[in-house]
């Protein structure tokens, strides 16, 4: 069987994570929007990078069933240029601004590895996701702005940066080297008084293919931290490099991957296609109910 009744006994998650007063239900997955406000990211980079395109395509997010808007403006796809903290606000702020002001009971969450980004957005908007790349290796300050903020924050495993990691990446054993850097990682959150801390695997951010599907086989080893877990695999190389596609023909292939990844645990799916990833939510929260 693809799920057993007794799968969801052994370890008990944490199901909800809080933000501006109330609870994010995580019971069931749920489905973060990508919106990129950068003229470069890899998949739709200057598609959404004036103020408009950027409401408009989180109207229509919405609309599809998306349960967070994830809204970055710089780049980290691989060999991406480096952006300046003034450059990166630009962009950010309006477009965070003015959703928020059209969708006040939307969660948003910032693709952000500068704490002081963190800070001038919370500060301008209210409470925020922060989502972070680099799992506070970019920034000393990140772990303790977070616990300041009192804001959830979604812990990504990357080796190297992107401008490098993908020259040789590396592991002696995937899982067990990432559960440690997970480990090392939610000690010092959990010292500095950080109360919800999502994981993220990091899928194509200091991995080769191979380390991709091992961790996407693998991702239920994770289960063991009880936290709730992110992925994001749309649209990445990935899918498209071994099936010798290009990202604009990979959306069967990310909703294939999107379903294994819920099979294997995941409780939040980042992606580019909202409406997608919705469908295979409920295919699987169906198939939760038949196997209880």
């Amino acid at each position: 069987m693809l799920i057993t009744s007794s799968a969801s006994k052994f370890f008990k998650r944490k199901s909800s994570i809080s933000l501006n007063g109330k609870l994010l239900d995580l019971t069931n997955p749920v489905v973060m929007g990508v919106l990129n406000v950068s003229p470069d990211s890899f998949f739709d980079g200057g598609k959404y990078n004036t103020t408009e395109a950027a409401i408009a395509r989180a109207e229509q997010m919405l609309e599809e069933g998306a349960d967070i808007i994830d809204i970055g403006a710089v780049s980290t796809r691989p060999g991406a240029d480096n952006v300046s903290t003034k450059e990166e606000l630009t962009r950010l702020l309006p477009a965070v601004t003015e959703i928020r002001k059209r969708f006040p009971e939307v969660p948003i969450s910032i693709d952000t590895y500068r704490s002081w980004v963190a800070l001038r957005v919370i500060d301008e908007i209210g409470e925020c996701i922060v989502n972070d790349i680099s799992g506070g290796s970019f920034d000393e300050h990140m772990f303790d702005t977070i616990a300041k903020l009192g804001v959830p924050y979604i812990l990504m495993h990357i080796q190297g940066t992107p401008q490098t990691m993908q020259e040789n990446p590396h592991y002696e054993d995937i899982i067990k080297d990432i559960s440690k850097y997970f480990s090392d990682k939610v000690r010092r959150l959990t010292k500095a008084g950080v109360k919800d801390v999502i994981l993220d695997p990091g899928f194509g951010f200091g991995k080769s293919i191979d380390d991709n599907y091992d961790l996407l086989n693998r991702l239920d080893a994770f289960k063991v931290f009880q936290l709730p877990v992110m992925v994001g695999v749309s649209r990445k190389s990935m899918l498209h490099k071994m099936l010798e596609i290009d990202p604009d023909n990979s959306l069967p292939a990310t909703i294939t991957a999107n379903t294994m990844a819920l099979l294997g645990g995941a409780d939040i799916l980042r992606v580019h296609d909202v409406r997608e990833a919705v469908h295979s939510v409920k295919l699987f929260k169906k198939l939760k109910e038949v196997a209880k």
